[in-house]
């Protein structure tokens, strides 16, 4: 039970990580700055597309996570 939580635990470890580096950056230097305070003032459109699956897979990748670091703490 107890490798099967570990090698659980790498796995989704390894796909959040790649989930976060698949993400777009959210500002591009002093641009994405004057463009973030507009967006700001003026409202954000919700993410669409693939932004928007990334996002919904880095949630749900971190709440695994924790539940999976949590069990593998509490089985030890």
């Amino acid at each position: 039970m107890e490798m099967l939580m570990f090698v659980l635990l790498i796995i989704v470890s390894i796909a959040l990580i790649a989930v976060v580096l698949l993400q777009a950056g959210k500002s591009a230097g002093l641009a994405g700055a004057i463009s973030g305070g507009a967006e700001q003032l003026l409202g954000k459109q919700k993410a669409r597309g693939i932004d928007a699956v990334l996002a919904r897979a880095t949630v749900v990748l971190a709440v695994l996570f924790f539940v999976l670091t949590i069990a593998v703490a509490y089985f030890m």
